[in-house]
């Protein structure tokens, strides 16, 4: 590697530095070249300089906590959490916030509610994933059904581009010059855009060409890029009023196929969430406390988590009556939850998935197939898909997540006792895979497409868009130092260069301890330096 530049802030070389940010969520395991954490703005220019003139490949990271192998590769691993931080502001009158990039989305809330306002997108990850995570993957969650994804929010970003410029994407902005040609070709290629892209409630698949035609913004191709168009320093946000009230329904479905009823009703309803509980995920946690005192035993077809939120009291529960009884009519039978402890349960046990399943003994939760979107009446079809393949490829699933959307998680829990459990986890991959292109879905809702599905673009998209991807990537990272191999990669084998198994790239015992326990415990706001500890 060419000599490092002179920073203010951080840079290590060293094994243990570099183990300790070898891991993301996620099954990846990849040890980069070297750790570097920009002390501020100027910093990081003089770091992607250097950089494009010596192609050095840089890979942004905030928490780690995304899943699919976009913050983790074998060039320099881009820490942005050091940058000199810049609290959320709030301007009450306009209702937005301006932030810098390594706060995280809660902190956002936090400074917002005193005055009554929030993001309502909530993540699950909202605790530790910084605003250049969330943005780069445009993320998602439980509210997107009534309040779309992050794009919807976002206003603008303050972004670092491949040769080093700082540079503002605003909405409803013209195109910076060196853009516009961009900007014409995509016009251009509309109506191939239109016949191609899915028509799905979610999709961090690709680059968002279908959303830059709608906006007229290049904002909507950074947003959910993966830090693969530019390095987001900053960000300014819309906000909403925070609700009055609030009422929850638990509805528990007699079969599957209901939900291609349930959940357009769901949506005509006005539910702000509609979260999927399916069988394999209720028999894992039935001993919980949360399950326990909402009267779940495990043998249930599936549940799904309704909220309602509103101005008055009245409205929601109102709503909520009327949907239980119209879900009654479509097969599911329904329990209302007003209280606030019965609401705060439901929540608590919706949430407490990935850790419930990552510190499940003898078998290992890995996020293979986590986060396919369909067309919300195929979900049932969807969900059927998932159970029939898993039984064939003999791999015990664990399916919950985001039902309105038509976004549903998937864990694969391998039995690593199994000699051929990679090859299981492979087929079970492909057979998926099949089955959300076969349903109109895209394999990707709100995580993005990282290390595990570059592979899959052209098959769902075609040539001819691929094309138009590589042209936006070229436009904006002409040397493709920024984040190379995510969205773009080529078709490579995804059950590769994973955290476990005999060719796991070995590092520190007391290491992987360490960031295992991170996994286990969601404690992705832990700084990896911590685990390294000094030079």
């Amino acid at each position: 590697m060419a000599a490092f530049p002179q920073l203010r802030g951080i840079y290590r070389t060293d094994p243990r530095a570099r183990a300790a940010f070898a891991e993301g969520a996620g099954i990846y395991r990849i040890v980069p070249a070297a750790i570097a954490r920009p002390a501020d703005i100027a910093d990081l220019v003089t770091l992607v300089r250097w950089a494009s003139k010596t192609g050095t490949p840089l890979i942004p990271r905030g928490a780690g906590s995304g899943m699919v192998g976009g913050n983790i590769g074998e060039g320099v691993i881009l820490d942005l959490s050091g940058l000199d931080e810049r609290p959320c502001t709030v301007d009450v009158e306009r209702r937005m916030a301006r932030t810098g990039a390594q706060v995280t989305l809660a902190e956002v809330n936090a400074a917002a509610a005193p005055v009554g306002l929030r993001v309502p997108p909530d993540p699950s990850s909202a605790g530790w994933a910084t605003v250049g995570g969330v943005i780069g993957t445009n993320a998602s969650g439980p509210r997107t059904l009534k309040y779309g994804s992050v794009r919807r929010w976002v206003e603008g970003v303050e972004m670092v581009t491949a040769d080093g410029t700082v540079i503002e994407l605003r909405r409803c902005s013209e195109a910076l010059e060196t853009l516009k040609p961009l900007v014409d070709e995509l016009q251009a290629a509309a109506e191939v855009i239109r016949a191609r892209f899915p028509k799905v409630r979610k999709n961090s698949t690709g680059y968002a060409l279908d959303r830059f035609l709608e906006s007229g913004d290049l904002l909507d191709l950074v947003i959910g890029a993966e830090g693969t168009l530019g390095i987001v320093t900053a960000a300014t946000w819309r906000l909403d009023p925070i609700p009055e009230h609030r009422a929850a329904l638990r509805l528990t479905l007699r079969r599957l196929e209901d939900l291609s009823a349930l959940i357009p009703m769901l949506i005509a309803q006005g539910a702000s969430t509609a979260e999927l509980l399916d069988r394999t995920f209720l028999q894992i946690v039935r001993d919980t406390p949360a399950a326990r005192s909402l009267g779940l035993n495990g043998e249930e077809e599936g549940v799904v988590l309704v909220e309602f939120e509103g101005r008055s009291e009245a409205e929601v529960h109102d709503l909520a009556r009327r949907t239980s009884d119209l879900a009654l009519q479509r097969g599911a039978t329904a329990h209302l939850a007003l209280g606030q402890g019965e609401m705060e349960a439901l929540i608590r046990l919706r949430k407490s998935a990935s850790p419930i399943l990552a510190a499940q003994p003898g078998r290992r939760s890995l996020q293979v197939v986590e986060d396919g979107c369909v067309p919300v009446e195929r979900l049932g079809e969807y969900v059927a898909a998932v159970r029939r393949a898993a039984g064939e490829r003999g791999v015990e699933v664990i399916i919950f997540g985001h039902a309105g959307d038509g976004n549903v998680h998937v864990n694969s829990m391998a039995d690593l006792s199994r000699p051929d459990w990679q090859d299981a986890l492979r087929g079970l991959y492909g057979d998926v895979s099949e089955a959300v292109l076969r349903l109109g879905g895209v394999p990707s809702g709100e995580h993005g497409d990282g290390r595990l599905r570059p592979g899959l673009l052209t098959r769902m998209y075609g040539a001819e868009i691929v094309a138009l991807f590589r042209r936006v990537k070229d436009t904006f990272d002409p040397a493709g130092i920024l984040n190379p191999g995510i969205k773009l990669g080529p078709a490579t084998d995804p059950i590769r260069q994973l955290k476990i198994g005999p060719d796991a790239a070995p590092i520190p015992a007391d290491i992987e301890r360490g960031l295992r326990e991170i996994e286990v415990s969601g404690g992705y706001a832990k700084d990896r330096l911590e685990l390294a500890g000094p030079i």
